[in-house]
């Protein structure tokens, strides 16, 4: 049985609603991570997977996963579900 019309408004506008509310999370985040020499940016969401790019200025850093854990459970927090956070290397870096 197809969805009704109102039903697909409903569901795109909760679709919508939740990758503004992911965004913002990321872009609060932001200004904190960039004092540290660390950028992330919001790639692309994929059902309960959020992939970012992530950059930072030091290869070295132990803290980067630490870090990522840290704005995973902020987007858990502010969306009421469980998401997985998937850093994705700029070029020319890697993401061990």
């Amino acid at each position: 049985m197809p969805a009704e019309p109102e039903q697909l408004r409903q569901s795109l506008s909760t679709a919508t609603d939740r990758e503004r509310r992911i965004s913002g999370v990321i872009e609060e985040i932001r200004s904190n991570l960039q004092r540290d020499s660390v950028d992330c940016h919001l790639i692309g969401i994929d059902d309960s997977r959020v992939m970012v790019r992530w950059t930072v200025a030091c290869t070295l850093c132990k803290l980067w996963r630490m870090t990522l854990k840290g704005i995973q459970a902020r987007l858990v927090d502010k969306l009421g579900e469980l998401v997985r956070l998937i850093p994705v290397a700029a070029v020319g870096e890697a993401v061990d």
